[in-house]
């Protein structure tokens, strides 16, 4: 996690030009999209384990029936990550928790503002649609190379609907 912190927190140096005045001034801005970062690097760096049993899984078994451990974990974790994460995250908010000194005065203590809901909205959607597909590509109990080539393109497809919302 600290290594995905310090490749995120990499800064460049933007110039602006007041299109008004004609000043120029420059300003430091991240490199990396917080949206786009979280994900891709974030979500490979917390899944790799699952990732990797996934292929060493398939790998080991080409031309035999797939095991259930790649799938189990990747759906398990996708599932834990989706409900539990997410419920503790609300659970943990309350007046004594919320001390940031940054926070928005318009909002009542204990309680946090999503402010990129267009972005939760597409995530979310995106997971819905994950579990749906998965359940249309098992149906006939084979996956072809066809599906699993549009569900990577799926991933693509996600962040870029994800950024267009950012």
């Amino acid at each position: 996690m600290s290594s995905i912190e310090k490749i995120t927190a990499k800064k460049v140096e933007v110039k602006i030009v007041d299109a008004a005045t004609g000043n120029e001034t420059t300003k430091h801005v991240l490199w990396w999209n917080a949206t786009i970062a979280n994900l891709t690097l974030m979500a490979l760096g917390s899944s790799a384990p699952e990732i990797l049993l996934a292929v060493i899984e398939t790998v080991t078994n080409l031309g035999a029936c797939p095991g259930e451990l790649g799938a189990s974990t990747i759906v398990g974790s996708a599932s834990f990550n989706l409900l539990v994460i997410t419920g503790l995250s609300i659970y943990a908010v309350s007046e004594e928790t919320d001390t940031d000194e940054d926070r928005d005065a318009d909002v009542p203590v204990g309680i946090k503002r999503i402010y990129d809901l267009r972005v939760f909205a597409v995530t979310c959607t995106s997971s819905l649609w994950a579990y749906i597909w998965l359940w249309i590509v098992l149906l006939d109990q084979k996956v072809q190379i066809w599906e699993g080539v549009l569900t990577f393109v799926f991933f693509f497809l996600l962040i870029g609907f994800a950024f267009g919302a950012d």
